[in-house]
């Protein structure tokens, strides 16, 4: 009898040819693991029939909705992190939890190997080896993409199709979509050309923003710690949440980003991300820190959001590097309570008002209007200090500039 194997399983393209190709390279038996992170019930729908049809001995199928929105999401929305200048790192935000719980699922099969079907050009094959280095450094890890001599799509198609494995991917058109709760991500076929605009069709989460209601909608989120907990002053749980803003933000077309990044193997690729609910969410926690947290704080937090970033984007989530960076950016989020309305039309999304128990902003102290708190006339001792290193150099150079004169004469 074969070793056992643990695939992460999605049922696309790759998992599909990934399933007998281990049983002819390495004689394995293969258990499927499936995690739902919110994918939808389409993609999910027969799964476990397809891998058993594939030549699986089973498909485990794990609802991870929660954990991901509540455990993932959040702690990343919280730390402001945003790769590339725009993108909302939802695909790298669900590997660690998947791989993590593809983990569990070899551990109590008894299983002797782990595989997963990422390329040996992207970022998710260290997502995911890098979990299975932290929590089971003892297993096996098979990387097909990196052994077997299929070199592109093309190969694939055409051996899931002698093996009568029914795919959705055609030659004509090979995207590579990944969907979760946060976000949906679209790669390959025009998509490789950045010079050529992603085509309307392959969009679906978002509508066309052109297409938008002509009517904007104004959604209102509460925040209690930094974290998001209802809508139109509705409490909801993180997965209910997120789905209703991502409907209501779709509709206005909001949340498309198109992306020209750096993979952290080191070349430039190019993605097609919609994160609706999430571009919401990042926006109106912005606005509700620039209000409740202090200059030196919010610069603190800018530059968090990056190192955050990076970590996410680079697989390093089950390290001591991120459960520091999570304890800072805690520490940070405790006055990070209140309201933000936003406006959302048609691609965009523009800040309505905002409101905290926390707020620092005070009118007593901004107003143009006449005042009691503030004397004005400090400003002078203020300034005076402010710049009195300004004026030591000016002062100096002024010397030189006389000497050098005098020596002239």
């Amino acid at each position: 009898m074969g070793p056992l194997v643990v695939l992460a399983y999605s049922g696309g393209l790759d998992t599909s040819a990934i399933v007998p190709w281990l049983g002819e390279r390495y004689g394995a038996r293969v258990l499927c693991f499936a995690a739902d992170v919110g994918q939808g019930a389409g993609e999910l729908h027969g799964l476990v029939e397809k891998a058993k049809r594939s030549g699986a001995v089973d498909c485990v199928v794990e609802d991870l909705r929660e954990e991901f929105a509540r455990d993932f999401v959040f702690p990343a929305l919280k730390a402001g992190a945003v790769y590339a200048r725009t993108y909302l790192l939802g695909t790298a935000l669900a590997r660690p939890l998947t791989a993590a719980r593809q983990v569990a699922a070899a551990r109590a099969a008894g299983a002797q190997a782990l595989a997963h079907g990422c390329t040996g050009k992207g970022n998710d094959q260290v997502r995911f080896e890098l979990t299975y280095a932290a929590l089971a450094p003892d297993l096996q890890v098979i990387a097909p993409w990196r052994e077997w001599s299929f070199r592109g799509r093309e190969d694939l198609i055409a051996y899931v199709h002698q093996q009568g494995i029914p795919i959705q991917v055609t030659l004509e058109q090979p995207y590579s979509t990944d969907r979760n709760l946060w976000h949906c991500s679209h790669e390959g076929g025009i998509l490789e050309d950045p010079s050529q605009e992603a085509p309307e069709d392959i969009f679906v989460m978002t509508g066309d923003p052109t297409a938008a209601p002509d009517a904007p909608a104004v959604v209102q989120i509460g925040f209690e710690a930094g974290v998001p907990v209802s809508v139109d002053t509705v409490p909801m749980g993180p997965v209910e949440l997120l789905e209703t803003l991502n409907e209501i933000a779709g509709e206005h077309g909001v949340g498309r980003a198109d992306v020209v990044e750096d993979r952290l193997v080191g070349m430039k690729s190019r993605g097609v991300y919609e994160t609706p609910g999430g571009t919401v969410l990042h926006a109106a926690h912005r606005e509700l820190e620039q209000l409740v947290l202090d200059r030196r704080t919010l610069r603190l937090k800018d530059e968090l959001a990056l190192q955050y970033a990076d970590l996410v984007y680079d697989g390093r989530w089950w390290t001591p590097e991120r459960e520091a960076l999570d304890a800072l950016v805690d520490a940070t989020q405790q006055t990070v309570t209140g309201t933000v309305r936003l406006k959302l039309y048609k691609g965009s999304v523009t800040v309505a008002g905002r409101e905290s128990p926390y707020a620092l902003y005070q009118p007593s102290f901004a107003t143009f209007g006449k005042d009691n708190v503030y004397n004005q006339q400090d400003a002078e001792g203020f300034i005076r200090l402010y710049g009195l290193s300004i004026r030591i150099a000016a002062g100096l150079e002024a010397a030189r500039q006389s000497e050098v004169g005098a020596a002239a004469d």
